[in-house]
């Protein structure tokens, strides 16, 4: 028996998912909180290499932006690689997203610093993106070191 397909997105709203991925991007680049917070439900549920399960914007940036964006650069979601599911009636999506970004050894040394990502998001009813992530897990690619150490500014909290 063949198995079921999966839920791929439509078009529309793999487009918007894939556009929401490049953006906030960009502000993990800039390690510019204020500009990210728009991307993400007040009440996200997270977790990944750096944190165990946390609830609450604030609680996300504090434990893992805080841990991770001033310490690597170069941060991009691989859009090619990236796939989006979504219910039927377009009212929950997945993305599944690997990434890549460079991290820093003690001596400053850059390394490679793959990982992947799972995103839930729900529509937005409010002003402002039009997708909200509800949940995040990313985490590092097996055997990259999970320290870096870089010292980048934060541009805005």
């Amino acid at each position: 028996m063949t198995p079921p397909p999966l839920p791929e997105a439509p078009p529309a709203i793999a487009a918007a998912i894939h556009d929401w991925l490049a953006r906030f991007a960009a502000c993990v680049r800039e390690v510019d909180y204020r500009s990210a917070y728009p991307f993400w439900h007040p009440r996200i549920i997270a977790f990944g290499t750096v944190q165990a399960l946390v609830e609450g914007l604030e609680p996300f940036r504090d434990r893992q932006w805080e841990s991770v964006w001033p310490k690597t650069s170069d941060f991009a979601f691989r859009l090619e690689a990236t796939r989006v599911l979504a219910s039927a009636d377009g009212s929950l999506a997945v993305a599944i997203a690997p990434f890549t970004s460079t991290g820093y050894h003690p001596d400053g040394t850059p390394f490679d610093r793959p990982g992947r990502t799972t995103l839930v998001l729900v529509p937005n009813p409010g002003e402002g993106e039009r997708w909200l992530a509800v949940h995040s897990h990313m985490s590092l690619a097996r055997g990259v070191p999970a320290d870096s150490h870089a010292s980048r500014p934060v541009k805005a909290r």
